[in-house]
């Protein structure tokens, strides 16, 4: 990858003028069957660029009460596009359309408009979850009978298409943008990439670069994307391994609590409430003995595995945590 990206050609990015970009996006276009594709910094700035495309401001979406566009994106949907966020409380991070129907604003004039639905596969906070094929079709049908569009937050979409053997193509056919990470599991340092129509992914590249995230010469940062979509997808099947061995592993320590049927890609969420200790003193512990997790839900912790953690590393972690646990 490293040598991928010293060797990459580039251009002026800004100017549509970067072939590696160039590249890169009419790759990923092609892969989720999309007219065009343009390459971002990050996740956030994927998602939220989507966001400020589809609405106006006053105007409301609806997305699962777990969803990253939710919490962990700064407030980013009301500083940027100035709309709200009609929050459904998910099972395991899955809405189902007769949830979603009920928080369809009615047309009249002194409520918000709902403008947009968004749905994230992989589920982060649910546990690498998967959302079921059979589900969003049905959503996407509500969706289109309400004149409602829809957003799939596809960071972790290769790792649902590589567990399901459903092709990210077929996922993305139901929704009218589509965000997708080249970082997390596949490896690359840098960047995300959104997909649409033309004329939205036109659209998009204005408040890409309002938003500051118009980049000269990026194409040494898109060959790593690049790198990791041609060697790095098909792998992601040991990281979903690695995940359910830790899962199954932690899931007998007295005071953790592991939902196993979440533990359908490459995260494990544990609640560690029983334990009589706070994540941060359990987070505080590990982190002294070189494991790194992060917060998870409430008194919760999240452990991620990826192409830079091995299985041997993955064994010596549970049985650190077992020991500071235990």
């Amino acid at each position: 990858m490293r040598k991928a990206m010293a060797d990459a050609e580039v251009g002026d990015d800004v100017f549509g003028e970067d072939a590696t970009v160039n590249r890169l996006q009419e790759k990923v276009a092609a892969l989720l069957g999309k007219e065009a594709a343009l390459y971002v910094p990050s996740g956030t700035m994927a998602n939220q660029t989507c966001l400020k495309v589809h609405t106006q401001p006053g105007d409301e979406i609806i997305a699962e009460k777990g969803s990253h566009i939710f919490n962990y994106e700064t407030g980013a949907a009301a500083f940027l596009s100035s709309v709200q966020v009609h929050t459904i409380d998910g099972v395991r991070g899955l809405i189902r359309p007769e949830e979603i129907k009920k928080a369809i604003r009615p047309n009249v004039y002194y409520m918000p408009r709902t403008r947009l639905i968004c749905l994230e596969n992989t589920h982060n906070r649910a546990g690498g979850t998967i959302y079921p094929l059979e589900l969003i079709q049905e959503i996407s049908n509500l969706g289109r009978a309400e004149g409602i569009k829809l957003h799939l937050d596809g960071a972790r979409l290769w790792n649902a298409s590589v567990e399901s053997g459903i092709s990210p193509m077929e996922y993305a056919k139901f929704f009218d943008s589509v965000s997708v990470c080249l970082s997390k599991g596949l490896g690359a340092p840098v960047g995300s990439v959104i997909a649409g129509t033309a004329e939205f992914v036109n659209e998009a590249r204005h408040f890409r670069k309002l938003f500051g995230g118009g980049m000269r010469q990026a194409g040494i940062l898109a060959a790593a994307g690049l790198f990791a979509l041609e060697h790095n997808v098909t792998r992601l099947k040991e990281d979903h391994a690695k995940a359910k061995y830790l899962a199954r592993e932690l899931s007998q320590l007295p005071g953790f609590c592991i939902d196993l049927e979440t533990v359908q890609t490459n995260i494990v969420i544990i609640s560690v409430e029983r334990t009589g200790k706070t994540p941060e003193e359990i987070l505080a512990k590990l982190r002294s003995r070189g494991v790194l997790l992060t917060p998870g839900n409430y008194m919760g912790i999240r452990a991620v595995t990826h192409l830079d953690v091995s299985m041997e590393d993955v064994t010596k972690a549970a049985a650190i945590i077992r020991d500071v646990v235990g």
